[in-house]
């Protein structure tokens, strides 16, 4: 089995766009979404209407949720500019993604946690940085499920680790958002780069091995839309590395 793993496009279509030429050399069997798909000041339409024609399994990440469960004066900014571009439709259409998914019978997927799509699964919040959490607390996390492979986004950290019970954990990073494009977030200071990033997953023998995609881009682009769209401190967060 050869799985791609994409994860908080954050409606970045020209990151997208890229991935996916990228996967036609990849020979992956399916391709799974983690969610966050189209908040952004860039192109949430016309992420979700390329979304729609791919037809893949998608988990709603909490970005999803928001455009449905939040009025639109309760919305911050980015939220308010996807639900606006959106129809009604399409936000239910959202707003009813499944929380979690079980695929094949040994892969699990999340946007955060199993319990909450709003919380870290490989990471700790510590004196304002993200830091790999300890096998112990993963395992609590993960709780009692079987899979050999989970995986979750939210955090658009790219990374892998193992957890107790013989379970690999796969986060493939921000196919479209640096970590973070809204400067306004706590964790905005970290280090990172605008790449588009995904991963793929192969069993073979029982096990599993990543390959962690990082992909060159016209970011420059995808900063001047936000600034087009009036969201000028959202576009710093493309600055190249």
């Amino acid at each position: 089995m050869r799985l791609a793993i994409l994860s908080d496009i954050h409606g970045n279509l020209l990151a997208l766009e890229t991935v996916l030429e990228d996967l036609q050399s990849k020979g992956v069997d399916a391709t799974i979404n983690l969610g966050d798909c189209v908040t952004s000041p860039t192109w949430p339409r016309e992420t979700l209407e390329l979304l729609d024609v791919l037809g893949w399994p998608t988990v709603r990440g909490n970005h999803d949720r928001k455009l449905v469960e939040k009025t639109r004066d309760e919305m911050e900014p980015t939220v308010a500019f996807t639900s606006d571009s959106l129809t009604a439709e399409q936000r239910q259409q959202l707003g009813a993604l499944p929380a979690t998914l079980a695929i094949d019978g040994d892969v699990f997927a999340v946007h955060g946690t199993p319990a909450s799509d709003s919380e870290y699964l490989l990471e700790d919040k510590v004196d304002g940085r993200l830091l790999l959490a300890s096998a112990t607390t993963l395992g609590e996390r993960i709780g009692d499920r079987r899979e050999s492979l989970i995986l979750c986004g939210h955090s658009h950290d790219q990374r892998t680790a193992g957890a107790p019970g013989n379970k690999l954990v796969i986060n493939p990073g921000s196919v479209g958002c640096p970590r973070y494009a809204d400067n306004k977030n706590p964790f905005a200071a970290e280090s990172c780069s605008p790449h588009a990033r995904y991963a793929i997953a192969t069993k073979r023998n029982r096990k599993w091995s990543v390959e962690l995609v990082v992909l060159d881009y016209d970011w420059d682009a995808v900063a001047e839309q936000a600034r087009l769209n009036g969201f000028p401190d959202w576009a710093t967060g493309f600055l190249g590395p």
